[in-house]
């Protein structure tokens, strides 16, 4: 079993815009590269990483594809194009596709100050785009509305593949469960969309999390995508602002630990393989 760690980001503040990273995001408001997460890859024992956008912007994902020549261990790269510039996304496409660990896009749409960016028309026509392009998206969907809009877009794009970031942070520090539950099953309900188990930790208590804070809604995935939909992602290194790399992955370990060991497989790295075209 090849281990996948679907969703880590790099960011270098010397180079790049971040406009969201500010002084005010405390410890994770500086450079992370990847030298300082190879260590800590090697300790959970997660040999490929799929690295994802953490800016709306060209540059950043043009040093994303640089860390994946530079670094075997990068897998594949979700970057961003402007979906909601079609005629320019497509340009973009087409000169990112030639880069073989391009593999799919994201929007920070939980940045946007329109929860219904995603259903705007020139936004559809653009994940058209990447459906023809056999390109899956990633839901940064932090919102109850951003959830209502994945099925909505699963019927709207034919054959386009969606993931749905952080299972759509749950009401985890609340104990809450509803209107979350029956937004994930719906989205569930359709077979192209997938969900990351990743980013828990962040909307559990920073202090006092421990796996049996994130299984009952871990385990409402489980049972509405099945583990071939279902992908771990650390979400380093916004993941130091809850623990850490090390605590992510042993009670990750702990939630998954009833599996069979092939379910277990496709959550640690079967899924996010199939996914993401990873190869070898």
């Amino acid at each position: 079993m090849t281990v996948v760690d679907a969703h880590q980001h790099f960011w270098n503040l010397e180079t790049g815009s971040y406009p969201w990273l500010t002084p005010e995001a405390g410890p994770i408001h500086r450079t992370f590269t990847p030298e300082e997460l190879l260590p800590q890859l090697a300790a959970a024992g997660v040999e490929r990483t799929v690295l994802v956008q953490a800016a709306d912007t060209y540059a950043d994902t043009d040093a994303m594809l640089a860390q994946a020549d530079a670094h075997d261990f990068v897998a594949a790269v979700v970057g961003w194009v402007p979906l909601h510039r079609p005629d320019e996304a497509a340009e973009a496409l087409e000169r990112y596709r030639r880069h073989p660990g391009f593999a799919g896009v994201r929007h920070l749409i939980h940045d946007d100050p329109d929860p219904d960016w995603l259903i705007r028309e020139p936004v559809v026509e653009g994940l058209g785009l990447l459906a023809a392009a056999g390109l899956p998206f990633d839901v940064v969907a932090v919102l109850p509305r951003h959830l209502e809009h994945v099925p909505v877009l699963a019927e709207r794009v034919p054959g386009l593949r969606l993931v749905i970031d952080h299972l759509a942070k749950p009401p985890i520090r609340e104990k809450g469960w509803e209107p979350w539950a029956s937004l994930i099953t719906r989205a569930a309900e359709h077979p192209g969309v997938y969900a990351k188990v990743s980013g828990l930790n962040t909307a559990a208590d920073a202090e006092t999390w421990t796996a049996e804070d994130l299984r009952p809604y871990v385990d409402h995935a489980l049972e509405v995508f099945g583990p071939d939909r279902l992908m771990f992602g650390s979400d380093w290194p916004v993941a130091v602002l809850a623990g850490d790399y090390a605590k992510v992955w042993r009670e990750t370990g702990v939630l998954l630990a009833g599996l069979t060991e092939a379910d277990r497989a496709a959550v640690l790295g079967g899924t996010a393989t199939r996914f993401y075209g990873i190869t070898d």
